[in-house]
């Protein structure tokens, strides 16, 4: 009996997940078009653990899809920095424990401790970027374009480009009048929205997935762009230029982050370390042409990108930008004047 009872044992923690090596499968859930096919590749080639990846358009549908599933189904996540805040509330993300992720030491100290997550208790950045202007040359003299205010002028009437995101889009109208684009003073967020109203007849269209290719065809002229599709657009079509508006500029950070309900933490972990590679970062630059807040891997960046001020960070500039949060309840008002704008003639 004796004899049974320490088999019995051995095999129920052998069966235990704390003590069995994990299953070697790990389900990522991020945007599309961000990690490259070839990275994936070379992981599993290297632990055998196969990625799964599943992909999303927008940090709203992210978010509800893992709220529905309490937290569950996933095993790494990438949301931007002002949705941390909202699933940190929610109880969705796990506390990281970095003692099990390598190489994060080539991060750059100015993308690390955000107020979104002080000490970097729940991600880990995994790129990073601007969004600014991006302007056709043969529409206006560029060098006359300052300001956010300068999407109003007249030779873009009709062919303005803005995103259909709620928070990019009114960070423009709130950094062309002066305010912070993380405000939850009501008064502001309607001046904002009255300035978007102004501005709709010279809107040619609302778009976050085709930008680059409105862009370049020149369906517009101008508009906000992220600096990666800027890239991409400035290298097919060299009458566009991508501009930091005097008010500054909107800074996005995009994190890698374990969901509270993930069955496979250990491989998240390999693969977070897989990624601070300084040769492994280099090859998400160079596919997708994203920033990288990895300073290792910018230094080994083919010449293209970089000499490129648009993928390079200037330090000043990101200085003068401010990093979108979580706006609390603030939101539910920015999303009444959004189907407003959205809904207007």
């Amino acid at each position: 009996m004796k004899t049974f009872l320490v088999a019995l044992v051995a095999l129920l923690l052998a069966a235990s997940p704390s003590w069995a090596e994990e299953e070697k499968v790990l389900n990522v859930f991020s945007w599309s078009e961000y990690i490259p096919q070839e990275v994936v590749n070379g992981f599993t080639k290297e632990t055998g653990i196969k990625v799964v990846l599943s992909t999303y358009e927008s940090n709203e549908a992210m978010y509800a899809k893992l709220k529905l599933l309490g937290g569950k189904g996933y095993d790494l996540i990438v949301p931007s920095g002002y949705f941390v805040e909202v699933m940190a509330r929610d109880g969705l993300l796990a506390p990281l424990d970095k003692s099990r992720i390598t190489g994060l030491e080539n991060l750059d100290p100015l993308s690390l401790d955000q107020p979104f997550d002080k000490g970097n208790a729940l991600t880990i950045p995994y790129m990073w970027g601007t969004v600014g202007l991006l302007v056709n040359k043969k529409a206006v003299d560029v060098s006359t374009i300052k300001s956010w205010k300068d999407l109003a002028r007249p030779e873009f009437k009709g062919k303005v480009l803005l995103s259909d995101d709620l928070r990019d889009t009114f960070g423009v109208a709130l950094k062309a009048l002066g305010y912070s684009i993380n405000t939850t003073n009501p008064d502001e967020i309607k001046a904002a929205y009255e300035w978007l109203k102004a501005l709709k007849p010279s809107v040619r269209v609302f778009d976050v997935t085709a930008t680059k290719q409105a862009f370049i065809s020149e369906e517009v002229t101008a508009g906000l762009s992220w600096n990666g599709d800027a890239f991409i657009a400035m290298q097919e079509n060299p009458d566009l230029e991508f501009i930091v508006p005097e008010e500054g500029l909107m800074i996005w950070l995009d994190n890698f982050a374990i969901p509270a309900g993930a069955e496979h933490k250990e491989n998240a972990y390999k693969f977070i370390s897989y990624l601070m590679r300084p040769e492994v970062a280099k090859l998400c630059v160079e596919e997708f042409n994203y920033s990288t807040p990895n300073k290792a891997a910018e230094k080994i960046l083919e010449p293209e990108y970089a000499q490129s001020k648009v993928i390079v960070l200037d330090p000043e500039e990101m200085a003068r930008g401010e990093v979108t949060l979580d706006v609390g309840k603030a939101r539910e008002l920015y999303e009444k004047y959004w189907e407003q704008l959205k809904t207007a003639d």
